[in-house]
């Protein structure tokens, strides 16, 4: 499908129409991005990427990058044509500053700059300016590089120009305001998840994704688009015909384009997309292709002679079992519900698909017979295996299904309010039991499950609904089952936990359970019914102290607990060392432990932080970039500071001097052209971080031990650990905290868990139940498309598919149960 987005078009502060302000934004964050939570957050970063995309579907853009940064900052740079800084008449200000800092402004209201876009209401960048702790853009246009950093939505400097260079693009790179989101941690799955779509949505351009806390990264790129889309989803299938169909086409300026394959299997698998934003509650794209889909199945089965006279046809859910399908239009005003845009509401998009697919699928369908009849046929079987599952139903309902009965097994709980209580589906009758005695029986319910249920991949709905494990699990959820009849509104159980060992065993029956609800309970995962309890790993045991302990992180909590214990840190006071108090040793080993955050920070780009403590100037500030002039390190403080340099080299080198961002622009250079920049944002954390440890009475010089003259005796040690009968001399705050997390392993007793019924009803309460102490994972879908695809590899008929991915991730593996 061609883009017929005008290429040529000029681009520039005459672009930029504004409609409004963005005060609200913060008072009223859900508006703009869909909530604060996980997704909101997620939303800032997939808000900066459309407007990268938007420069692609405009036909300026080939590479977007995704950078992850430490501390919970993200950057994202394209090759487009760059964000226009000429200044805007009606604004008096840069047209950069008018897109960053005003609600309902840039160039997508205007079809001379963007033919379609994702960016459709304007509030994107702006929205992401506006509840951010910080943001800086970076523009490489005409030549030139320019720079603005914004706090909170407000500009904090003017747009200043960082010299030549011979690229063209945007990068902003921000920090998402901690009073705004309360879970602040990029998920690298869910970007790159998001990504991987994009690559297939927009072929040929390459999309980058890299985590600096990990090293994980990825590169995207795709010149089929979505036959590698429907490719991906059909990971672990058998195909039912060996081609992808595919069509495109336009119509009144909507532009069209669908794939599509059959697989031997049983689950619909569709994905739509409106102008590449995915619309997850579908819409009247979504509705047109379904509906031609049928339509056109079913006439070409009459024609065949397959649909006999008076015989009833299949159904479209018929037609659609096995089928994985992508449906994107680029629509030049489309109508969504909300910013977060999930569903489609267009009326005349409907049409425009249903006619556009019914003329080529009926084509299709005539040019290539054996396929055709291939769909048909399965929907017929389809039909059978749908009337026999409601066959099936009839017989669930009219026993341990239908009425007041519920599983003998169920030991139910008290409460019928929805919203406070939950089940625990319990692997095993001797953790079921321990369950039962450690509960809180007025709103905790416990399911017992014997065994393993059916792995409900590769059977059909009726013989799953034969199996009698998964008829008490339907049977104690009270909602239904399929898609036709899962009502979650009449779900017994607020939360449905899934509680099994830490074992193999238990791995399985987890992501058994997880098939059965993804596919035949998917409303259960999506509006966030389904958790995972989280039972300890490990019992700690030292001085008769009893600790358990589910993650690396907690170990190390419990390593400064257990040093701690029993132990006193004492500093040099004159001649004599004098205990600190526990709540001041407490709040120092927070700080210090923040500290060791910003060091690791800090060696990802090759300095210490007692370098970085070094290069601090008399008034207290620390550098902001980290220059490399031909091997030579330089720290600059300020903006301006930056420009005098790069002036002073240009005059002395006697040519134009580019500014390479060395960790984000991954481009040849010539290194005698240009100089490589370093931000150093660890500077503001550092900062902080001294202050903070001033307010408890300690000196940034305490940090590291004095730098000592040749031959010079070394003074008394300023801090001293006293543990049990023996001392540790400490020579500075640095070393205090690993010092005390050494004192926490001696006569340390480790235990490990292996299954649930090792424990005993008070410590599986005390552990894994007691809502107030226990950690439990919530189970989301924010990547359906990745989840079918694992589903069906890990769970589905095909044995290549799964020897593969074992393969691959053999060496990722964490915990080995030989």
């Amino acid at each position: 499908m061609s883009d017929s987005a005008p290429v040529g078009a000029v681009y520039d502060a005459t672009s930029i129409k504004i409609l409004g302000g963005i005060e609200a934004v913060r008072k009223r964050p859900a508006m703009y991005i869909g909530d604060t939570g996980p997704r909101g957050f997620h939303h800032l970063v997939f808000e900066v990427v459309d407007n990268s995309v938007d420069e692609a579907l405009a036909g300026h853009c080939k590479n977007i990058s995704v950078r992850i940064h430490e501390d919970g900052v993200c950057s994202v740079t394209d090759d487009g044509r760059g964000i226009p800084v000429d200044m805007h008449k009606e604004a008096k200000k840069s047209a950069l500053e008018v897109v960053l800092t005003t609600l309902h402004a840039g160039g997508k209201f205007d079809h001379a700059s963007y033919k379609v876009s994702g960016g459709l209401h304007g509030v994107g960048v702006s929205a992401v300016n506006a509840l951010s702790e910080w943001l800086e853009v970076e523009v490489h246009r005409d030549g030139h590089a320019y720079h603005q950093r914004y706090e909170r939505g407000a500009a904090k400097s003017p747009v200043v120009e960082r010299g030549v260079t011979s690229r063209h693009g945007t990068r902003v790179i921000f920090k998402p305001d901690p009073t705004i989101f309360p879970e602040r941690n990029f998920s690298y799955d869910i970007l790159a998840g998001r990504i991987r779509e994009l690559s297939y949505l927009n072929p040929g351009v390459k999309f980058q994704i890299h985590d600096d806390r990990t090293s994980r990264a990825d590169t995207f790129h795709s010149e089929k688009g979505l036959a590698d889309f429907i490719g991906f989803l059909q990971t672990g299938k058998a195909p039912l015909h060996p081609d992808v169909v595919t069509m495109e086409g336009e119509s009144d300026n909507v532009q069209v384009s669908i794939a599509f394959q059959f697989n031997d299997g049983y689950a619909e698998n569709i994905f739509s997309f409106v102008n590449t934003i995915h619309t997850h509650e579908g819409g009247t794209h979504l509705v047109g292709f379904r509906t031609a889909l049928t339509k056109a199945a079913n006439l070409y089965a009459k024609r065949a002679g397959i649909l006999k006279e008076n015989q009833e046809p299949p159904s479209g859910d018929d037609y659609r079992e096995g089928l994985a399908a992508v449906v994107s239009a680029r629509v030049p005003d489309p109508q969504f519900e909300g910013q977060t845009k999930t569903k489609l509401g267009n009326r005349e998009v409907q049409g425009i698909v249903e006619g556009l697919v019914y003329e080529r699928i009926s084509s299709y369908f005539e040019e290539h017979p054996a396929t055709a009849r291939a769909i048909t046929s399965k929907a017929f079987q389809a039909a059978q295996a749908r009337e026999a599952a409601r066959k099936a139903r009839e017989l669930v309902r009219k026993g341990a299904l239908r009425g007041t009965a519920l599983p003998s097994k169920l030991a139910d709980c008290a409460s019928r309010d929805p919203e406070e209580t939950e089940v625990f589906i319990v692997e095993g009758e001797s953790a079921g039991g321990s369950a039962k005695q450690g509960r809180d029986p007025r709103v905790q319910a416990i399911l017992p499950l014997r065994g393993k249920i059916l792995n409900v991949e590769k059977v059909q709905l009726a013989r799953m609904l034969g199996h009698s494990e998964i008829q008490i699990i339907i049977a104690a959820l009270g909602a239904g089952v399929g898609v036709d009849e899962f009502d979650v509104t009449k779900l017994r159980y607020g939360r449905v936990v899934i509680m099994t060992d830490a074992d193999v065993d238990g791995s399985h029956i987890r992501t058994l359970l997880l098939t059965f609800f993804f596919r035949h309970m998917r409303p259960l995962i999506e509006q966030g019914h389904v958790f995972i309890a989280q039972p300890p790993l490990y019992r700690v045991r030292r001085k008769r102290k009893d600790e358990y302990i589910l993650s690396d992180r907690e170990m190390d909590q419990a390593l400064v607990s257990l040093g701690l214990d029993g132990t006193s840190i004492l500093a040099l006071e004159g001649a004599d060392y004098k205990a600190l108090p526990s709540d001041l040793v407490t709040r120092l080993l927070e700080r210090l432990g923040r500290l060791e955050e910003i060091s690791r920070h800090l060696k990802r780009k090759g300095l210490t932080l007692e370098a970085l403590l070094a290069a601090r100037a008399q008034d207290g500030r620390f550098p902001q970039f980290l220059v490399r002039d031909a091997g030579e390190p330089r720290f600059l403080y300020t903006d301006e500071e930056l420009q005098a340099f790069a002036k002073a080299l240009e005059r002395s080198r006697g040519q134009p001097l580019e500014i390479f961002e060395g960790e984000d622009w991954e481009r040849a250079r010539d290194a005698a052209a240009g100089i490589d920049l370093l931000a150093l944002r660890e500077g503001e954390a550092f900062e902080k971080a001294l202050r903070d440890l001033k307010g408890l009475g300690f000196s940034p010089e305490a940090l590291f031990p004095a730098i000592l003259a040749e031959g010079a005796t070394p003074p008394p040690a300023p801090y001293r650990i006293q543990y049990e009968k023996e001392t540790m001399d400490i020579a500075a705050l640095a070393e205090l905290l690993p010092a005390i997390r050494k004192i926490g392993q001696k006569g340390m007793e480790i235990q490990r868990y292996k299954g649930l019924g090792e424990m005993n009803a008070e410590q599986l309460w005390e552990t894994t139940m007691d809502p107030s102490k226990r950690t439990m994972l919530k189970i989301q879908l924010d990547d359906a498309a990745e989840a079918e695809r694992l589903f069906s590899i890990l769970m589905g008929q095909e044995v290549e598919p799964r020897r593969a991915f074992i393969e691959q991730h053999a060496l990722e593996v964490r915990n080995l149960d030989v």
